[in-house]
């Protein structure tokens, strides 16, 4: 069971990925960053990963948009084909073009579909 602490920024890093617009992306470190904690990009990451599927839950892979969350490279994190193959899929239906570089390396314009906290639309 993580603590009250892990518990609060869990719950920050997840309503802070639900503030990412549709078609944009943002990076772990940024997501830290807003959430008060910027050395801990790896946390954000470790929150998206435990992110339940069970619908009936506050915070859940369906209201949580965490495929718009990469890499400061612009990539897709290294994880399972089918998670990565699912992350690539969710972001192309939004409109984020990714390129497919070399075996499962799935990259996105950062230029082009970053979004970062007082970015305009």
């Amino acid at each position: 069971m993580p603590s009250q602490e892990s518990q609060a920024f869990y719950i920050a890093v997840y309503e802070l990925c639900q503030t990412i617009p549709t078609g944009r992306v943002t990076t772990y470190g940024h997501i830290a960053l807003l959430a008060g904690a910027p050395a801990n990009s790896r946390q954000v990451g470790t929150a998206l990963k435990t992110l339940t599927t069970n619908p009936n839950h506050e915070f859940n892979t369906s209201n949580v948009p965490w495929w718009r969350v990469i890499s400061s490279q612009g990539k897709v994190s290294l994880r399972g084909k089918d998670e990565m193959r699912q992350q690539q899929e969710k972001l192309e239906q939004e409109g984020v073009e990714v390129t497919q570089n070399g075996l499962d390396k799935y990259n996105i314009k950062l230029s082009e579909f970053g979004w970062f906290e007082g970015d305009e639309e």
